[in-house]
């Protein structure tokens, strides 16, 4: 196969009852498109039959890959593999449950083609005008949110108010240079990511998405303690020159 245009990664971790569904969608897309892609299904240790789900419809899905941790690291460390395994001209991670679908890879790829080095998804119309929310998040979710926004804004990245979106997408070049620097493995990598791709110059732009909530979500209060917690460290890390990254402003 020739260098695919696109690769899309997508990390699972207890996805059995989803990832057959997604996959089957996300082939279906690719397979109309006039370039050549890959799918690599990344599982982060998966207690259930996820890996074995997916490796099952590579018979079916000829540009599938799956690769098969053994231990959780997480969501962080799984897309960083996927990132740095991939071979895509462009690369996007989305989440495995299909929250949003891949068709909203048309709206990056003029950007990628005007020059833009880094494309994410919002739900946030603050963002973006069009995106929307299938269903609106408890108000407690929606609370810690915004909580959340103004403490990511204020130490890492302004000017987005959505950084959580799982749907992102990465040139070769700085999907290279960014995940090869990330370290942080679960909660606030998309802010770590975003905060290195300012930091490295990269220009983001973001596109509105229809997000479908994922009535089993795992993200708790104690997962929004750590989020703050790992939002401290990247501070912390972009101040001490952890990334090293020389002769750029923040």
């Amino acid at each position: 196969m020739d260098k695919p245009y696109l690769s899309v990664i997508i990390p699972a971790y207890n996805e059995q009852e989803t990832i057959s569904n997604t996959l089957l969608d996300v082939d279906r897309y690719l397979s109309k498109q006039n370039y050549e892609s890959e799918i690599i299904v990344v599982s982060d240790g998966s207690k259930d039959a996820t890996a074995q789900k997916a490796a099952g419809m590579q018979n079916l899905i000829k540009r599938l890959r799956v690769i098969d941790n053994k231990q959780n690291h997480g969501k962080g460390w799984v897309v960083r593999q996927g990132m740095l395994e991939a071979k895509g001209k462009h690369r996007l991670f989305m989440d495995a449950d299909n929250a949003t679908t891949i068709d909203h890879v048309e709206k990056m790829i003029p950007f990628f083609e005007g020059g833009y080095e880094v494309v994410i998804g919002t739900r946030d119309p603050k963002d973006a005008a069009g995106a929307k929310k299938a269903v609106d998040q408890p108000f407690w979710k929606s609370a810690l949110g915004n909580i959340g926004n103004i403490a990511i804004q204020t130490l890492a990245i302004w000017g987005i108010w959505d950084t959580q979106c799982g749907f992102k997408a990465f040139s070769e070049k700085s999907a290279k240079e960014i995940f090869s620097r990330t370290k942080i493995d679960r909660w606030a990598f998309d802010v770590e990511a975003l905060a290195l791709a300012k930091k490295l110059k990269y220009r983001i732009a973001i596109i509105p998405v229809y997000w479908i909530n994922n009535p089993h979500s795992r993200v708790n209060m104690k997962a929004y303690f750590n989020f703050l917690k790992e939002l401290f460290i990247i501070k912390w890390f972009l101040i001490t020159g952890k990334y090293g990254i020389k002769n750029q402003e923040s």
